[in-house]
């Protein structure tokens, strides 16, 4: 018996352009920290504006800067803010371990909150409530393509004197409430890894509002010295010096060069992701019986998660019953079904556990959600066919194992 057909978790959708893109840096000068890198600085400000002018509560485009990864620019984020060892940062449960280690990166300590039931977000009110007197920020994920509530999180830190530090590595294209990643929080930072709807492999950025923000961010990517190279070329001789203890952690020309025509791009992918979506949901419902949805995900936390304002749609995700989980992915796995979970309550992996001595039951909320998630295949050239293979294996296990 031959095996099934591979639908993959992902597929990048670089093309001709890109690689053109990509091949034109290689005759210029410059292969890092140079050109390409300011234009697509430039060009994803005016990007997270779209459409403002003459109106927005914050329509000047933000100050973007270039990172090696979201990782770095998390820490650097959080470094510009002068975060440091006995500063608290509340964030979630309910995310990739980069969110936490930028915390504990600086010697500050992350303090969770739980998270809404029906989006997995983090939960302004559970915030409010953990503010106390070490609190120095507060750090909302963007879960899955969705923003958090960031109007309820800025009259919180307004009221309580903190800065937020959006971690939006899930994308560029979200909004809510009419606010948009970087609109209302001091600093937003953006992933570009492989698997994410803009990619270069590896890199990240930073926007802000704040110009003295900015000016840090750029020396912080770049070890800490005063002038990058790029500055200096064409001048006379100029000596540069090092001002603080930084960090090697820019975009490169090159990954720049990618990212550019992919940004021209991103909406009308973000409305085939929309369409996908719709698309599983509708057919998910039509395969799964309400009676048997009702009996295997009773409770707080719906089978598909609910929807807030416009989504970038970065993941597809389903919550079946935690009892069956493993098995379920087990047997997507077997019929060539690509899957991952995103995520585990990250208080329970084995190094924060051990850190932060969190035990099981401390975010019910997160750990329901961590202890029951599945990511399904979700890329723009995912094809009808597919999608209907990976929703008739999913009714096919779930009828079968619950």
């Amino acid at each position: 018996m031959s095996a099934p057909e591979k639908v993959e978790f992902y597929r990048h959708q670089l093309g001709t352009e890109e690689s053109d893109s990509w091949r034109t840096v290689i005759d210029t000068l410059f292969l890092t920290l140079g050109p390409q890198v300011a234009a697509f600085e430039r060009e994803l400000g005016a990007f997270l504006v779209r459409g403002r002018e003459g109106g927005g509560e914050n329509a000047t485009a933000p100050r973007v800067v270039g990172t090696s990864s979201c990782s770095m620019g998390l820490l650097i984020a959080l470094r510009a803010l002068d975060v440091g060892p006995g500063d608290e940062v509340i964030t979630t449960p309910m995310t990739f371990a980069s969110t936490t280690n930028a915390i504990l990166q600086l010697g500050a300590k992350p303090v969770l909150v739980d998270v809404e039931a029906g989006t997995g977000l983090i939960d302004p009110a559970a915030v409010a409530a953990a503010v106390g007197p070490r609190t120095k920020g507060v750090m909302p994920v963007h879960l899955y393509g969705q923003l958090a509530d960031m109007r309820a999180l800025r009259k919180i830190a307004d009221e309580k004197a903190l800065f937020l530090v959006e971690d939006s590595a899930h994308g560029i294209e979200m909004e809510r409430d009419g606010v948009r990643p970087g609109e209302l929080g001091d600093a937003a930072v953006f992933s570009f890894y492989a698997t994410k709807n803009l990619t270069s492999g590896d890199g990240g950025a930073v926007a802000t509002r704040h110009a003295h923000v900015e000016e840090r961010l750029r020396r912080l990517r770049n070890h800490g010295v005063s002038k990058a190279a790029a500055d200096r070329h064409g001048k006379a001789y100029q000596h540069w010096d090092l001002v603080e203890l930084g960090y090697k952690a820019n975009l490169t020309d090159l990954d720049a060069a990618l990212l550019r025509p992919q940004l021209l791009k991103v909406e009308d992918k973000r409305a085939r992701r929309q369409a996908i979506v719709e698309r599983y949901e509708a057919r998910l419902r039509e395969a799964v019986p309400a009676s048997l949805l009702a009996q295997l995900a009773p409770g707080r936390v719906p089978f598909l998660v609910e929807r807030r304002g416009t989504s970038s749609h970065h993941l597809f995700t389903i919550q079946p019953p935690a009892a069956i989980r493993d098995e379920l992915l087990a047997h997507l796995g077997a019929h060539g079904i690509g899957t991952a979970v995103n995520y585990r309550a990250i208080h329970l992996l084995t190094y924060l556990q051990e850190l932060l001595k969190l035990p099981r039951g401390s975010y019910p909320l997160a750990e329901e959600i961590g202890d029951r998630t599945i990511s399904l295949p979700m890329y723009p050239n995912l094809t009808e066919s597919e999608q209907d293979r990976v929703i008739s294996v999913v009714a096919e296990g779930l009828r079968t194992l619950g």
